[in-house]
C-alpha cells in the first residue's frame, strides 16, 4: 500500500468522526443486538462507530459486524476500542478493524496500527501521555475520562499541542449544554457511550429510541460545530 493510499485512510475515518461530531461506542455480548444497534446507527446517518472490547464475546461479535459491514453496509466504519495490548491490536487489525482505539498509550497497538495503516486513537489524560503519543505518531488524542477532567482542561492544553485533534470520551451527555462545553473547548467530536446508548435501549433492545436519540445527538453537535449562529 502506497504511503498516499495510507495517508488517504487515515485520514478519511478522522473526516468521518468529525463529521459527525460523535463517535458512538458500545459492546454487548449478545452478536443480534451488536448487529441491530450497527444498523440502527447507519439507518440514521452514522458511518463510524467503536465496538468496544470489553467482554469474552467482543471479537467473536466484532467479526459478525465486519462481515455485516462488508456485505451490507459498505461505507460504515468499524473501529475497536479498549485496545490494551498489541496482541489484541493484532487479532482485531487481522479481523478488518478499520481503527484501533486505546484507554491509554500503548505502544504496542501504536506499532500494529502503523503496520497495518490504520489510524491509532490513544487515549490520555496528562501531557506527558500526549507527548509519549505523539511521539508514536498519533495525532488524534482521545482525553479521557472526560467527567473527572472536563471541557476547561481541553482549554488548556490546547495551545501546547496545536497540530493534534482532540476526542473526549467519558462521562459526555447528549444535551446541548454539555456538548457546547466541549466543542468551545475545543474537541472535534465527542465519544457517546452509555448516555446515548444506554443500558436500558439495550436491554428493552429499542432500536428506535436509539435511532430517533443518535440523530438528535448529531444534529445537536453538528449545529453546534457549525458556530455560535447556528
Amino acid at each position: 500500500m502506497s504511503t498516499a493510499t495510507t495517508t488517504g485512510k487515515k485520514t478519511q475515518v478522522l473526516q468521518t468522526i468529525i463529521q459527525q461530531g460523535m463517535l458512538p461506542l458500545y459492546f454487548h455480548p449478545d452478536e443480534d443486538v451488536c448487529v441491530n444497534v450497527l444498523k440502527a446507527l447507519y439507518e440514521v446517518g452514522i458511518r463510524s462507530i467503536e465496538f468496544t472490547n470489553r467482554g469474552d464475546a467482543a471479537f467473536s461479535n466484532f467479526k459478525l459486524m465486519r462481515r455485516v459491514c462488508d456485505t451490507g453496509l459498505h461505507d460504515m466504519q468499524l473501529g475497536v476500542g479498549t485496545i490494551k495490548t498489541g496482541d489484541e491490536a493484532k487479532a482485531f487489525a487481522d479481523a478488518g478493524a478499520d481503527y484501533l482505539v486505546s484507554p491509554g498509550v500503548v505502544k504496542a497497538a501504536a506499532k500494529v496500527a502503523e503496520k497495518n495503516d490504520l489510524l491509532y486513537v490513544p487515549g490520555c489524560m496528562t501531557p506527558t501521555e500526549i507527548i509519549k503519543a505523539e511521539a508514536l505518531g498519533a495525532t488524534f488524542m482521545k482525553v479521557f475520562p472526560g467527567n473527572i477532567l472536563g471541557p476547561g482542561y481541553i482549554s488548556a492544553i490546547r495551545e501546547i499541542f496545536p497540530n493534534l485533534t482532540f476526542m473526549v470520551t467519558g462521562g459526555v451527555e447528549p444535551e446541548e449544554g454539555n456538548l457546547r462545553n466541549w466543542f468551545k473547548a475545543g474537541v472535534a467530536a465527542v465519544g457517546m457511550g452509555s448516555k446515548m446508548i444506554s443500558k436500558e435501549i439495550l436491554e428493552t433492545k429499542d432500536y428506535t429510541k436509539l435511532t430517533e436519540l443518535t440523530r438528535q445527538t448529531m444534529e445537536l453537535a453538528n449545529r453546534i460545530q457549525r458556530g455560535p449562529m447556528a
